[in-house]
């Protein structure tokens, strides 16, 4: 995390917050039954080279892909692969940090294949994660606390009747891509650092159809549930700031 104490340091972020944003309006449209997760990182690749963007997850621990694609029960970090064929209605999770001009912005998405999904739970679990990440996000004012946003998190996700992953978290989020400090997607409130105006943070809720546990396959990535349910995680990079959170990977309107 860093704090941002310029307006041309905060400008530099937006920008990438802003060029990612609107790398997945364009998401949707390009993902359909047929192709494979491998297909949707080389797409990813084209489109940070096309924007001036650069990947800050290729290389990361030796992971060697421009984005995470998740599909219906895994969580999270799920590894693009040639043979992974996503089918009609599957719950496709992306999650892509890229940087500009040394500022990192991440961010993840839900995309249901062909534009519906047969699983009552659908829509309902993304809606959920949905209103997760913004009842955290409106926690993120100057003199809150850090586990207010992780309150907000839990109380809006198991209010919907979802569990909420205890095994990865949000995180500060500046120069480099994962920074100080952890923010966790449960907990209660009124406990941590207090917060200030300038920190940047990427807030991400990862939610359960039941159970929230969950287990990391043998490439060492991929993270799923335990009980074979569907998990939603959508995330944003935000500044803290007098006037209240902003999100820095939203498209202006």
């Amino acid at each position: 995390m860093i704090i941002v104490k310029n307006k041309a340091s905060l400008r530099k972020m937006e920008l990438a917050g802003e060029l990612l944003a609107d790398l997945f309006s364009n998401l949707s449209r390009v993902i359909n039954p047929g192709m494979s997760t491998a297909d949707i990182d080389d797409i990813v690749v084209l489109e940070l080279r096309r924007r001036g963007l650069v990947t800050k997850t290729k290389g990361y621990m030796g992971y060697q892909h421009s984005c995470c694609v998740s599909v219906n029960d895994e969580v999270v970090h799920g590894v693009p692969d040639r043979k992974k064929i996503l089918q009609q209605g599957d719950l496709v999770k992306v999650d892509i940090c890229a940087a500009l001009n040394g500022y990192c912005a991440d961010m993840a998405r839900c995309y249901f294949v062909g534009g519906q999904s047969a699983r009552v739970c659908g829509d309902g679990l993304v809606e959920a994660a949905m209103r997760a990440l913004e009842a955290g996000v409106q926690k993120a004012v100057p003199g809150a606390r850090l586990s207010d946003i992780s309150a907000a998190i839990q109380s809006t996700v198991e209010a919907a009747g979802f569990g909420i992953v205890r095994d990865f978290a949000g995180h500060g989020i500046g120069r480099a891509m994962h920074e100080e400090p952890e923010i966790l997607n449960y907990g209660e409130a009124g406990k941590g650092p207090i917060l200030r105006a300038g920190m940047t943070f990427a807030i991400e809720p990862m939610i359960t159809e039941h159970d929230w546990k969950v287990r990391v396959d043998s490439d060492g990535w991929t993270a799923r549930t335990v009980d074979g349910g569907w998990a939603a995680h959508v995330e944003d990079t935000i500044v803290v700031t007098v006037d209240g959170p902003v999100f820095l990977t939203r498209q202006k309107k």
